[in-house]
């Protein structure tokens, strides 16, 4: 009888084993679950960032340009300290712009001093190198047209990224009723010098330079003191048109060899030499 009990037990402490053991091992696999919850998380996520970050997040939705649109927080910055190093928290521009010849010239928060606002710009003084890297048109225009503007720094006229001064802050008008846009209609900014103007230039802006031959036309009663100054001096400055362009041969042919100029007998363009009326 003994010795079935015995039997039993051992066949009882057989089964029993594993389930004990089963138990057992999911007692030290919660705990390691629980341990591993514990673990703060290296990994962050934008919604993470805004938490304590809301007033970047705002300068980059009204401001970001492509930072806004084309990266992340952690497109940038790969970590919080202390769990990432500093190169990883603020990396350098060249990680991602780089190939241009802009993007070579360094120093970049000399200008873009906020990344979360690239775009939003405070220039330093005396500089013109980095302007030319992404204007190149404007440079090409002074060195082909010298003038006094040649000699100043883009960052002389342009105090601000995208600021365009108004002329008349350093120039004086032509005529007491001239303003800015009137500046610009014959004189490019960047190669002022080579003036031109458009088949709407009004006679009163060529008389702002021209005054005396204003008033001569003013004097008389001819034909050309009812045209436009562009009439003949078609949207080029300095541009003289022949006599012949618009009036052909108008007198015989004998009267042009003994006078072969017009101007032998009309002594000027402006006047015809006449005189006004009284």
């Amino acid at each position: 009888m003994m010795k079935l009990h015995t039997i039993i037990e051992r066949k009882s402490v057989r089964l029993l084993l594993p389930l004990f053991l089963l138990v057992l091992s999911g007692f030290f696999l919660s705990l390691g679950a629980q341990e591993q919850a514990a673990k703060p998380s290296t990994e962050l996520l934008n919604t993470d960032c805004i938490k304590c970050h809301a007033s970047v997040q705002a300068m980059v939705d009204s401001k970001g340009a492509k930072h806004k649109t084309a990266v992340t927080c952690t497109g940038c910055h790969q970590g919080h300290p202390p769990m990432v190093s500093k190169e990883k928290i603020i990396p350098l521009c060249s990680t991602c712009h780089a190939g241009k010849p802009h993007y070579e010239i360094g120093g970049c928060n000399t200008c873009h001093s906020d990344p979360h606002a690239p775009l939003e710009m405070k220039l330093a003084a005396n500089l013109t190198a980095p302007c030319l890297s992404c204007h190149p048109q404007q440079g090409k225009e002074t060195k082909e047209h010298p003038s006094l503007h040649a000699k100043l720094f883009c960052t002389t006229c342009h105090k601000a990224h995208r600021d365009v001064p108004e002329c008349l802050k350093c120039h004086q008008p032509h005529s007491t009723d001239m303003v800015n846009k009137d500046c610009t209609l014959c004189h490019p900014a960047h190669m002022p010098l080579m003036v031109a103007y458009g088949a709407e230039m009004p006679n009163k802006n060529c008389a702002a330079c021209h005054k005396s031959i204003s008033d001569t036309l003013s004097s008389v009663d001819t034909k050309h003191a009812k045209l436009a100054c562009v009439f003949c001096h078609k949207e080029k400055h300095k541009y003289v048109p022949a006599c012949e362009s618009c009036h052909g041969a108008p007198h015989p042919a004998g009267m042009i060899k003994q006078f072969p100029k017009c101007n032998m007998c009309h002594i000027s363009a402006h006047s015809l030499g006449k005189e006004a009326k009284k």
